[in-house]
């Protein structure tokens, strides 16, 4: 219930301890009180946090003081694994990128986020993730990938998103479980894409977060040059899905339809 805390900026989280510390922020705590101290987003998840926190006693001088706790371990720097793909060379070593992909998919337990620009073979892809979510019913996937429209096509665009989500359901989708997925719908606009969803990144169980170059794909996860990092840091993780969370609240990326 607290992770929405640590998603704060590190500006906004000093202002809310001073806010706890003067009593301008106390239970109950309205979406009014939250926005005296800067906060206009995921009001109702930070409420919710503060009021947990309010629930093991922690208010007023104690919430401040846990708030500042959290931004002195956050100011530490997190020791990352540096991913590698392509040709092995000896006497170099990294980590290998789809041993990190299939550590994370194979191993959550209670959610994924995970992003990418593209890939081709959708049951190879998405194989893990997939097969996890059966193995483990209670685990929430949230997929982010990028729609294309190809170059010259003047197909509209609620046409390509259904003719992308009829054939994502029917033949990339492996799994029973279905995951929540978003585009985002920029990629579509006529004329020219006014931008596209082009990260790649996955967070496992709100600790592990791999950022790096890689999509989704084969070539990506073996044979291209590619180059990430893997880090274990639960404040860097909820700083992640924290953007994302915000990108969807704001419609900025929509939800694929069902079949």
């Amino acid at each position: 219930m607290i992770v929405p805390l640590l998603g704060l900026s590190a500006h906004v989280r000093r202002r809310m301890a001073a806010a706890l510390e003067t009593g301008l922020l106390a239970p109950p705590y309205t979406v009014e009180a939250l926005r005296s101290v800067g906060l206009n987003e995921s009001l109702s998840e930070i409420t919710a946090a503060l009021d947990a926190l309010a629930g093991m006693g922690i208010t007023g001088a104690a919430g401040a003081a846990w708030l500042r706790t959290v931004e002195e371990g956050m100011a530490r720097t997190a020791c990352p694994d540096l991913v590698w793909s392509g040709p092995e060379v000896p006497g170099l070593y990294a980590r290998d990128t789809r041993r990190v992909f299939e550590e994370l998919l194979g191993t959550a337990e209670r959610t994924i986020w995970a992003s990418t620009f593209a890939y081709f073979d959708g049951p190879r892809a998405f194989e893990i993730m997939a097969r996890r979510m059966d193995e483990v019913p209670g685990l929430r996937v949230t997929l982010l990938l990028n729609i294309q429209r190809k170059w010259g096509d003047t197909t509209a665009a609620d046409h390509l998103v259904r003719a992308f989500a009829d054939r994502f359901w029917r033949t990339d989708w492996p799994g029973k479980s279905r995951p929540q997925v978003f585009y985002d719908p920029r990629s579509l606009e006529l004329g020219g894409p006014d931008g596209v969803l082009h990260a790649k990144a996955v967070v496992a169980d709100d600790q592990a977060v791999f950022i790096g170059s890689a999509n989704m794909t084969e070539a990506a996860k073996d044979r291209n040059i590619e180059i990430g990092l893997l880090v274990r840091d639960r404040a860097l993780a909820a700083t992640v899905t924290h953007h994302f969370r915000v990108l969807i609240e704001r419609s900025l990326l929509r939800p694929l339809p069902a079949a």
